[in-house]
């Protein structure tokens, strides 16, 4: 494994010396390929995705509960466990020194009907995907998450938060970002088909589209690229491993910076600011997390009863959501015996509205689901 360590090296100092211009593009883009076949291998061990030694952290076995999940990441000390007891009330151990959480630790809170499942993660420190202080475990159970919140200490380096995010792309998650509109399809014969939808700027065109999948043993497949995307993007549809999650950066412990140091962390995108053991700004923390999380609200109504307002049924989505999704979040039976729907709310022209399967669903809206005869 020093080994694969030491090409990764070696692949990454060249990458430093060449300059970036047209004519390096192809060396670059080879570059990059056997950079992350590599990285692959030292994650997974010899053979890439599906392999792997028993210790190589298959992640902390955490039962999935609730409508949504979302891990706290970050180093040791920055007030995770506090804020994981301020949101939830479950008990976590908080004390002065480094590396109190040592396990993963579950909690539930619940906001505006939905139930969201928080963990506390142990502390990360540099070189958690290479399996440093079980980096590995922590990094793999927050690739399970909806939303990772990145808790930094407000009082300390931004540099953490290059640290953590390099620590996160190296295993694999794409943190505030969506899969690149690309597709591949593997052939039997025929070569390489290259195709561009939009004008591509940045770095991607026919012969390095070629080597990089000569690099990863594809030598015939049709390639559409229906939008501007890099050689790194592109590398990692065909690794097709990636996960892409949202991320929110919260910086605790405000309470030790002047106001003109939160002005100057104020200009960041996807970040709030809080004090977990003074309880402040907490209800921007919970708005912003139903936000990423893509949330609605759908309210059931049994025929000839009011709508029940207490147990909603949670949605994700970042554009509205169809009734066909909402049957199939009940039960994945419900709809085959479907007829067609009641809909009370915002998205109805007239109240109710009848609708098929394919109506498109806002937030706290009201569907009585009516079956089939017979």
């Amino acid at each position: 494994m020093s080994n694969v360590q030491k090409q990764i090296e070696e692949i990454e100092a060249e990458m430093a010396r060449t300059q970036k211009n047209k004519a390096t593009n192809y060396h670059l883009g080879t570059l990059k390929a056997k950079l992350a076949k590599l990285r692959s291998e030292l994650l997974n061990g010899p053979g890439g995705k599906s392999a792997g030694s028993k210790d190589a952290g298959r992640g902390f076995d955490v039962t999935k509960s609730g409508d949504t999940r979302i891990g706290l990441v970050g180093f040791p000390s920055v007030g995770k466990s506090t804020l994981l007891t301020t949101l939830t009330g479950t008990r976590s151990e908080a004390a002065a020194y480094e590396f109190t959480t040592l396990t993963c630790i579950p909690g539930t809170m619940k906001y505006k009907g939905a139930r969201i499942q928080v963990l506390d993660l142990p502390g990360i420190i540099e070189g958690a995907a290479e399996g440093k202080g079980r980096g590995r475990q922590v990094i793999s159970t927050a690739r399970t998450c909806n939303l990772i919140l990145i808790v930094l200490d407000a009082g300390k380096p931004l540099t953490h938060k290059k640290i953590i995010e390099a620590e996160l792309f190296s295993f694999g998650i794409r943190i505030n970002q969506v899969p690149p509109n690309i597709k591949i399809v593997k052939k039997e014969a025929g070569g390489i088909g290259y195709q561009e939808m939009t004008p591509q700027t940045k770095g991607m065109n026919p012969e390095v589209c070629r080597m990089v999948l000569k690099e990863f043993k594809i030598s015939c497949a049709e390639v559409i690229l229906r939008e501007d995307i890099t050689v790194d993007q592109f590398i990692d549809v065909i690794e097709g491993n990636r996960a892409y999650i949202p991320v929110l950066y919260v910086f605790n412990k405000i309470d030790s910076i002047t106001i003109e140091e939160l002005d100057i962390l104020d200009q960041m995108p996807n970040y709030v600011p809080i004090s977990s053991r003074d309880k402040w700004n907490m209800d921007e923390l919970m708005e912003e997390i139903w936000n990423k999380c893509n949330m609605l609200r759908i309210y059931t109504k049994p025929k000839g009863q009011i709508p029940d307002y207490d147990e909603p049924v949670i949605l994700h989505s970042a554009k509205n959501p169809t009734v066909e999704e909402f049957c199939n979040r009940i039960h994945k039976s419900l709809i085959s015996s479907f007829s067609h729907a009641w809909v009370w709310g915002r998205s109805a022209k007239h109240q109710p509205q009848r609708v098929g399967k394919d109506h498109e669903l806002m937030d706290e809206d009201v569907v009585q689901i009516v079956k089939k005869a017979g």
